[in-house]
């Protein structure tokens, strides 16, 4: 993944314009970065030394997308996402797939009630803010699919009854790649509707110490997070950021790293018109927690791995050659010549 540290500037950047992302959003005036900081902040009391990761979990919920955490057991996947909920003063569902798991476990199901003499509808866990999807690939798929409508649509449909889901609504789900019997790899269809990917990683040798000091007396639970933002706070900030000024030049950039990918002798498939709007979704999020309310170009580049990894497919022959998928992005970026003036 890029680098999410304050960004050098690529050319020439477009003027701050229309309403600024440093506005206040919260109840005492806090600015977009300042809640942004808090959240962040309030997560890696949990996750230590993981700040990136944590930044980009952050962005998918305010860029209103979906998460994969795809990595080894144990290195706090599930941590991050409860983490993640917990810090939302929101409502959190938790699915914990199996090969045994229906749909109806997910999204819910009609119920007779016999004292009204009509059927009730009893929602599944999918009806919250923030929805964990534990080990995702266990399940048939049958049951993913019926995250798919949820995760598209923000609704779910049962007997021909649609129902809508809350604001915020984002599903972040968990899978370990090692494991290959019972299990079903996500389709790139369902891999798309993810707004990003990322893998949390082992820690370094001082957070590893700080997580045996701060999780070795209660393992099983380690320390709890409190809400540092409401949901109207969140609602706000997803608002904000919508405001965020990306100038055509960047649009443009955005359409022909795109079309690079779809030409790339190394990939099969490319980046989708789906994937072109996430890009640019993520990077009015990135620019609006740095203060800014206008995107520049290494907002786009920085997110670029984690939002188009892994909607893109490696030819056979680009697989034999053990080439990954990272540094086909970091060639599609390196050939692709940044805007070098600033547009309206």
């Amino acid at each position: 993944m890029s680098d999410l540290s304050p960004t050098r500037r690529s050319g020439r950047s477009p003027e701050p314009r229309g309403n600024g992302s440093s506005d206040g959003i919260g109840g005492g005036g806090q600015s977009f970065s300042e809640l942004f900081g808090r959240i962040t902040t309030n997560i890696s009391k949990v996750i230590q030394g993981k700040t990136e990761v944590i930044e980009l979990a952050v962005i998918c919920l305010l860029a209103e997308g979906h998460l994969l955490i795809e990595d080894v057991p144990g290195v706090g996947k599930t941590s991050l996402a409860k983490a993640l909920a917990g810090s939302v003063d929101c409502s959190f569902g938790r699915i914990q797939f199996t090969p045994d798991v229906l749909p109806s476990d997910v999204a819910g199901v009609n119920v007779w009630n016999r004292s009204t003499s009509s059927f009730q509808f009893q929602p599944g866990p999918v009806f919250a803010n923030i929805v964990l999807g534990d080990e995702i690939n266990r399940a048939s798929p049958k049951t993913q699919a019926a995250l798919l409508e949820a995760m598209a649509e923000r609704q779910v449909t049962i007997d021909g009854t649609s129902y809508g889901l809350g604001v915020p609504f984002m599903v972040v789900a968990t899978q370990n790649p090692i494991e290959h019997e019972g299990t079903y790899p996500l389709p790139e269809s369902q891999l798309d509707r993810f707004l990003m990917r990322v893998s949390v990683g082992y820690p370094a040798r001082e957070a590893a110490l700080e997580i045996l000091r701060t999780h070795g007396a209660d393992p099983a639970g380690g320390p709890r997070v409190e809400p540092v933002v409401g949901i109207d706070e969140v609602a706000s900030m997803i608002g904000a950021a919508r405001q965020v000024h990306v100038a055509p030049s960047l649009q443009n950039y955005i359409i022909e790293l795109a079309e690079a990918s779809r030409d790339h002798p190394a990939l099969s498939l490319g980046i989708s018109p789906r994937a072109t709007l996430n890009l640019q979704g993520v990077s009015r999020v990135l620019a609006a927690s740095r203060g800014r309310n206008f995107v520049i170009p290494d907002d786009i580049k920085a997110l670029a791995v984690p939002v188009l990894a892994h909607r893109l497919v490696l030819t056979p022959d680009a697989q034999l050659q053990g080439l990954g998928v990272g540094p086909v992005i970091d060639d599609i970026l390196t050939r692709i010549p940044v805007p070098a003036t600033a547009d309206g």
